[in-house]
């Protein structure tokens, strides 16, 4: 870094605590380091590989009004903003692609509200954690009814930035169904709130201007979420083993299609099986259901998988103990020292383990893409000795159609700075092609981030004219995430294909 370049730092740095105070500008050189990038370098970082550049600093607003401030300085000043709370994207949305960049924590934005059990719903700053809202919920007998695997550490803006969906998605909705309202703050400064209604037709909806943006249009800074009642002593689960994952996926459209929501609705590959379930999958596929809820339609619910489990019975090897199925689900979410764990295990090991790529179609196409994905990445992979699984699972499903997590693991011969070029990149692209092709969605809900921009233009077609008049309007000057959803060639080529 040159003279000059350090010296307009500090004086980045210099204005941004005029701006606020000293201790909510941090520039310290580890955590500046650590928010360099997400989930998806974490290799490369336990390696202390990272080849993108340290942002300037991570700032700290106590309020909607001071992160206002702070994008009109930005806007003015053109410096980079990324957006973060919670910080467990797996996309590069959080990943740094400029060298003058400031991050913007969430981590002061930390308060509920208001909970209001007779509207249904929770108001709550975007840097409270989802776990503190549900613990809050339950103690009054309510719910989010949103569980993502990272529900211990994620926050609220997050989850409503990146278009988060939860293990519970087939019955209650993605994070996009949950959201009523919501406060956002554009790179001009202009505050947004958008009304808590249950329903209005007063033009496009504009609340999905912000959900879902990643970043790159405006800062979410609170929200409005439905609550649901919680019923945790009606739960029924169900599990079978598979002949293979069709039979799954046609179970699941079976119950989808009659009009029936199950909480938890998963058919799993043998190779994604064996992941998870290694003490009772014996090599084979596996079904899981769940139902929720008041006990009538629990009753009812469970009736239903049971037909539907029935109608395809020449596909059904054996029913598994419930108990199993509960003792699993109990267990799936992540903890603070489930990441730090792994991130040790980086440090020693040369594998990954759990990569994944999400995608969505309709229920006639999903098995053709899958079969087509394990056939290309077997035959097209140079790599595919080195893989140590390679398979997948739906478990968010619709009346028209469920997603697929394709899930690779690998042993990592190459340089660490390297990997996701090596390994990652070209397996994501067969997959995103062989999606692409077949008429589904490239992303089902971990977003696109800086890994899935480069085909951000094929997975909307002659309607990304939309998005780019939003980015347009918005962000003029561009400094909202550089990178995420709108591609970005010296980027991609620099960071993703590593072209000099």
């Amino acid at each position: 870094m040159s003279i000059a370049q350090k010296g307009k730092k500090k004086v980045v740095v210099q204005n941004l605590i005029d701006l606020l105070s000293e201790k909510q500008v941090n520039t310290n050189e580890e955590d500046l380091y650590e928010a360099s990038v997400d989930r998806y370098k974490k290799f490369a970082f336990a390696r202390n590989a990272i080849d993108v550049p340290k942002p300037v600093a991570i700032v700290y607003p106590n309020s909607s009004e001071e992160v206002s401030s702070i994008l009109e300085f930005c806007n003015q000043q053109k410096i980079n903003v990324i957006p973060r709370s919670g910080d467990t994207s797996t996309e590069g949305g959080l990943e740094n692609w400029k060298e003058n960049t400031i991050i913007i924590d969430a981590e002061n934005l930390d308060k509920i509200v208001d909970i209001n059990t007779y509207n249904m719903e929770a108001k709550v700053q975007a840097g409270v954690p989802l776990e503190e809202l549900e613990n809050a919920l339950r103690e009054k007998g309510f719910t989010t009814g949103h569980s993502p695997q990272s529900k211990p550490v994620a926050k609220m803006g997050g989850l409503v930035a990146t278009r988060s969906i939860g293990q519970l998605s087939t019955l209650y909705g993605g994070i996009e169904d949950m959201v009523i309202g919501l406060e956002c703050v554009f790179p001009d400064g202009h505050i947004a709130n958008i009304k808590n209604v249950p329903r209005r037709a007063g033009g496009p909806d504009i609340r999905h201007i912000a959900i879902g943006n990643e970043g790159t249009l405006c800062y979410i800074t609170e929200v409005t979420v439905k609550i649901f009642k919680y019923y945790p002593d009606n739960n029924k689960f169900f599990g079978y083993l598979t002949e293979d994952i069709e039979t799954g996926i046609k179970v699941l459209r079976e119950v989808m299609v009659n009009g029936y929501r199950p909480s938890v609705a998963r058919a799993y590959s043998e190779e994604d099986a064996n992941q998870h379930f290694y003490h009772f999958s014996k090599d084979k596929c596996v079904l899981i259901l769940m139902a929720e809820g008041p006990e009538n339609i629990v009753e009812a619910t469970g009736e239903a998988i049971e037909e539907a489990v029935k109608k395809f019975s020449d596909g059904i090897i054996e029913e598994v103990d419930s108990e199993l199925i509960e003792n699993w689900f109990n267990n799936l979410n992540w903890s603070q020292q489930d990441i730090d764990d792994e991130y040790e295990g980086m440090i020693e090991n040369d594998s990954h383990t759990g990569f994944t790529t999400e995608i969505s179609a309709n229920w006639e196409t999903i098995p053709v893409i899958y079969n087509n994905v394990m056939k290309r990445i077997k035959e097209e992979f140079p790599r595919a000795h080195e893989l140590t699984l390679l398979g997948g699972h739906s478990s968010h499903s619709y009346i028209n159609g469920t997603n697929l997590y394709f899930v690779y693991n690998y042993e990592i011969n190459c340089a660490p700075e390297d990997e996701l070029r090596v390994y990652h990149h070209p397996i994501h692209k067969i997959i995103v092609d062989e999606t692409l092709k077949q008429g589904g969605s490239m992303c089902h809900h971990h977003g696109i981030g800086k890994y899935r921009s480069e085909w951000t233009k094929e997975e909307h077609g002659s309607a990304y004219y939309m998005l780019e008049k939003l980015k347009e309007a918005f962000d003029p000057n561009d400094i909202m995430n550089y990178g995420s959803i709108f591609p970005k060639e010296d980027g991609i080529k620099k960071y993703i294909n590593k072209e000099k």
